[in-house]
């Protein structure tokens, strides 16, 4: 049965997704015009790479549900990574292994995949908003927002394409390394995940830093 439409959860929408939009709004009334919202998935997890992205939304985009990945249902992230991926001015995609994460700290390896997300852009960004407390170096302006994958239209998009991709890759990892778990934990230290690691000791794409640290504490 089709869903009644309502006109007033409709304007709820527009209105929320439009507080979502202040941060790229202030920047082009400051005379910039392509917006990049930067955020990572894969900063806490055992095993696997740490994943950025880096979104330009079309001024004018009106994507109904856009929030911070980690608010949404497997259903409907994935769908929009769909129609993120069809109306995004430009994205790009930063994937940093983790070898790199064990040499550099998983802070330097973020800041890493992040620049390789904007560096992979079709269309290079005149500002770019950074999720979290800090920014990694930069040429171009910007700034850092504080939970900004859940307050900035752009850094939200940015998290649902990142959470997918990253998601995507542990499947693929998982078929490789079938003893680990990886298709349900995604890398993180479930206790299924851990038990295997001490069972059988870790594989290629973990972070052997990582499983020294919370290994060592079962």
């Amino acid at each position: 049965m089709k869903k009644k439409f309502n006109k007033f959860n409709e304007e709820a929408e527009r209105q929320r997704l439009f507080l979502m939009g202040e941060y790229e709004r202030a920047r082009r009334a400051q005379g910039f015009s392509l917006i990049a919202g930067v955020d990572e998935a894969g900063r806490g997890p055992l095993a696997g790479p740490v994943v950025a992205c880096a979104v330009i939304l079309p001024e004018d985009a009106f994507i109904r549900g856009l929030d911070d990945s980690k608010r949404l249902s497997a259903k409907k992230r994935a769908g929009l990574n769909i129609i993120l991926r069809e109306k995004a001015a430009a994205y790009g995609i930063g994937v940093i292994g983790g070898d790199v994460i064990d040499r550099v700290n998983i802070r330097q390896a973020t800041f890493l995949a992040m620049a390789e997300a904007l560096k992979n852009l079709k269309t290079a960004p005149d500002y770019v908003l950074f999720d979290g407390l800090d920014a990694p170096p930069c040429a171009i302006p910007h700034e850092a927002i504080v939970h900004g994958d859940a307050r900035c239209a752009s850094i939200a998009a940015a998290s649902i394409i990142a959470k997918e991709y990253r998601d995507a890759l542990m499947l693929e990892y998982d078929a490789r390394y079938p003893s680990y778990g990886f298709a349900s934990h995604k890398g993180y230290g479930t206790p299924e995940h851990i038990a295997a690691v001490l069972s059988r000791g870790p594989c290629p794409i973990h972070r052997l830093s990582f499983i020294g640290k919370y290994v060592r504490h079962t």
